[in-house]
């Protein structure tokens, strides 16, 4: 059974009816750990370090109820009140990219977005492990590790 889907069969086997967005609610299970993590001695000590204080964990509480409420009872209000609680939380965490005045957002990539790299990281990203591995993909070199041959030390 699968939380996020807005069309989904509760325990009993029933289908709930369409919510619009029903696809931002979580599993039940990530609201109640988001809880206990918000509660938690080490989310107050993160808290009042970051914000200066504890901040309020209710809205955690009340998505967790309404969401086993619509898992498990198929309650169309309290799924709507989940994803307006999803959306609430969406807008918060995009507000400063919103509001941002600071930076001029682009339309499309600059057109040298592809040109080559200068020749001095070039010539640094000739030995690393990426380079080396993706020229084993490409067959330009033999691999450096063969997983036929079956090695095994005991120490």
């Amino acid at each position: 059974m699968s939380d996020t889907n807005s069309n989904k069969e509760n325990k009993e086997g029933s289908v709930s009816p369409n919510i619009k967005d029903g696809w931002m609610i979580r599993r039940c299970t990530v609201y109640d750990d988001e809880y206990s993590e918000c509660t938690s001695i080490k989310g107050r000590f993160n808290q009042y370090f970051i914000f200066g204080k504890s901040l309020d964990c209710s809205q955690w509480k009340k998505d967790s109820l309404n969401c086993y409420k619509w898992v498990e009872e198929n309650d169309v209000n309290a799924g709507k009140e989940l994803v307006a609680s999803e959306k609430a939380r969406r807008e918060q965490r995009l507000l400063p990219h919103y509001k941002n005045d600071v930076w001029e957002k682009r339309e499309s990539p600059p057109e040298d977005w592809n040109k080559p790299l200068p020749e001095h990281m070039l010539k640094e990203y000739e030995n690393t492990y990426l380079n080396i591995k993706s020229k084993e993909l490409r067959g330009e070199i033999p691999p450096s590790f063969d997983p036929s041959i079956k090695n095994c030390t005991i120490l």
